[in-house]
C-alpha cells in the first residue's frame, strides 16, 4: 500500500499490521484522490478505510484552514473517530475538532480557532455553528459521510443537504455505509463525481461467525431467561430493550439480582452515556442495556454475546444489533427473546434475511438443532418447527479459543501483533492470521455489485469488483 513513511510508522506505533479487505480496497482508490463509495458489514474497520487517506491529504498540503469533514449520525460514534484520528496523527497534525450536541461548545469552536483541519460532527450541531457563521469551510478538501444509510434514517438529509450547499464543489467525498438503501443512491447521484463503488459480502444478512438463537419464552419469564443466558455467559454482553424505560427498568432489576450492568439511551446525559460506555469497555460493567441508540456506531470490543431482550423493529435494525458481536473474525453469540405470538414476526425476519436460526423452547430437553445447509422452500418450512428442548449449556464450539482471541486487541481495522500492548487510553483487539486470510478470501468470494445498468465494472486486486458510476 502506497502510504508515506510517516503513516507507517505511526500504524506500527499503534501496533496496526495488516489491512482488512475493506481497507486494502478502498485505501489506495482514496489516495488517487476519487470518490468513494464503499458498503460492508459492521467490524471490517471502515473507519481507518477514510482516516488514512484523510490524514496523508493533510500531510501533503499543509495550509491553514479546514481541510477534512466527516459527518456521522451520534455523538458517540464522533468521539470514536476522534480518537481514532488522535492515536494516528502523531505530532505532525493538529488535535482533530469535536462538533456534537450535549456537550459544551466552547471547547469545540476553540479546538477550531486553534487551527484543528479535521472536524468529526453531527449534522445538527454543525448546522447549528454554521447558521451563525461561527466558522467556514472555504479551504475544505474532502468530505467523508460514515454511516450514511443511518444518518438518513434518522432523518439528517436536510441538513446534509444544507451542509453540503455551504461545501467547495471542487472536492472528494468518500462516502462508507453497512446498507445501500435508495435514498443513499439518491445521496450519491447528488453529491458524488462518478464514484468507486466497492462492496463486501452481503450487508444485509449478520456475519457468518455469528451463532443465532430464538428463544421461545412467555412474558413473565424472560427476566429469568436473561438471567439464565447472563449467567452461563463469561464475556461481555450487549443486551437490547425497545424503549428507554423498559431499559430503564431492566438495567436496574439487573444490578438488584447482582449483575455488574450499565445502561445507555437517548434520555440519558452524554456524561452518563459515556461512563457507561467506558466502563463497558474496560470491563466494570460486563453488562449493558441499551436501546437501538447503540446499535450503530458503538463500536465496543470483544462483545461476546448481543441478546434481543425485546424484538427489534425490522430485519435492518435485527442486522444492526447483531453486528456488535462476532466482530473482526472473532466468534459471537445472538439471541433473541419472543413470545409466542411474536412467532410469525420473527419468521418473517428470518425469511427476509436468508438466514436460519436455531429455535429453543423453553422448558425442553437435550440440545438445539444444528444450523444447516440451505434447502428447499418446502423444506425449510418443515424444519422451521419448533424443537422441544431446553439448552444444556451456551458455550459455543471453540469457546476457549474464542475467549483467547479476544484477550488480544484491535483498534479500527488493521491487525495488531499477537505479543503487542494495547495503546494507552483504549483497547485494541487482534485477529489471528488464519482469521485475517479467511476474511480476506471470503471478501473476495463474496464481493458484489448492485444490478445498475449504468454501471461499468472493472476487476481489482483480491477478486474485490470495482465499479465506475458513469456520469
Amino acid at each position: 500500500m502506497q502510504i508515506s513513511q510517516y503513516m507507517k510508522d505511526r500504524l506500527a506505533a499503534a501496533k496496526f499490521t495488516t489491512p482488512t479487505p475493506v481497507q486494502d480496497a478502498s485505501i489506495p482508490v482514496a489516495l488517487e484522490g476519487k470518490d468513494v463509495l464503499a458498503t460492508a458489514q459492521t467490524g471490517t474497520g471502515k473507519t481507518l478505510a477514510f482516516l488514512i487517506p484523510v490524514i496523508e491529504k493533510l500531510l501533503e498540503q499543509n495550509v491553514p484552514g479546514i481541510a477534512a469533514l466527516v459527518l456521522v449520525p451520534t455523538r458517540e460514534l464522533a468521539m470514536q473517530v476522534v480518537e481514532v484520528y488522535n492515536v494516528l496523527r502523531g505530532k505532525q497534525l493538529s488535535p482533530a475538532a469535536l462538533v456534537v450536541g450535549g456537550l459544551a461548545e466552547q471547547h469545540q469552536l476553540t479546538a477550531i480557532s486553534r487551527g484543528a483541519r479535521l472536524v468529526v460532527a453531527t449534522p445538527g450541531r454543525l448546522e447549528d455553528f454554521l447558521s451563525r457563521k461561527l466558522f467556514n469551510f472555504k479551504a475544505l478538501q474532502v468530505l467523508i459521510l460514515d454511516e450514511a444509510d443511518r444518518m438518513l434514517d434518522m432523518g439528517f438529509l436536510p441538513a446534509i443537504k444544507r451542509i453540503a450547499a455551504v461545501l467547495p464543489k471542487e472536492r472528494q467525498t468518500l462516502c462508507f455505509s453497512a446498507t445501500l438503501e435508495q435514498s443513499v443512491v439518491h445521496l450519491v447521484k447528488d453529491y458524488m463525481k462518478s464514484p468507486v463503488r466497492l462492496a463486501f459480502g452481503s450487508t444485509l444478512k449478520p456475519n457468518e461467525n455469528v451463532r443465532i438463537q430464538a428463544f421461545e419464552v412467555a412474558a413473565d419469564r424472560k427476566q429469568d431467561m436473561l438471567q439464565r443466558l447472563l449467567a452461563k455467559e463469561s464475556g461481555r454482553v450487549l443486551v437490547f430493550a425497545r424503549t428507554k424505560r423498559g431499559t430503564e427498568k431492566l438495567a436496574k432489576n439487573l444490578v438488584r439480582e447482582g449483575f455488574k450492568a450499565a445502561m445507555i439511551h437517548g434520555n440519558r446525559s452524554q456524561s452518563q452515556r459515556n461512563a457507561a460506555l467506558a466502563g463497558f469497555q474496560q470491563g466494570r460493567f460486563r453488562v449493558l442495556v441499551a436501546t437501538d441508540v447503540a446499535s450503530r456506531g458503538i463500536h465496543v470490543q470483544d462483545i461476546a454475546h448481543v441478546i434481543n431482550y425485546d424484538l427489534p423493529d425490522g430485519a435492518e435494525s435485527f442486522i444492526h444489533r447483531v453486528g456488535r458481536t462476532g466482530r473482526a473474525g472473532l466468534s459471537g453469540v445472538a439471541s433473541t427473546l419472543y413470545a409466542r405470538e411474536q412467532r410469525k414476526e420473527l419468521q418473517h425476519m428470518e425469511r427476509t434475511l436468508g438466514i436460519q436460526m436455531e429455535w429453543i423452547r423453553e422448558g425442553g430437553e437435550g440440545r438445539p438443532k444444528e444450523p444447516r445447509a440451505p434447502q428447499s422452500p418446502e423444506s425449510a418450512s418443515r424444519d422451521r418447527e419448533f424443537v422441544s428442548q431446553e439448552r444444556g449449556g451456551h458455550e459455543r464450539d471453540g469457546h476457549d479459543r474464542g475467549r483467547g482471541e479476544r484477550a488480544r486487541r484491535e483498534h479500527g481495522g488493521f491487525n495488531r501483533g499477537k505479543h503487542s500492548g494495547p495503546v494507552p487510553g483504549r483497547p485494541l483487539h487482534d485477529r489471528s492470521q488464519h482469521a485475517h486470510k479467511a476474511a480476506a478470501a471470503g471478501a473476495g468470494a463474496n464481493a458484489r455489485v448492485e444490478s445498475n445498468p449504468r454501471l461499468r465494472m472493472d476487476r481489482l486486486p483480491g477478486e474485490v469488483l470495482q465499479v465506475q458510476l458513469e456520469s
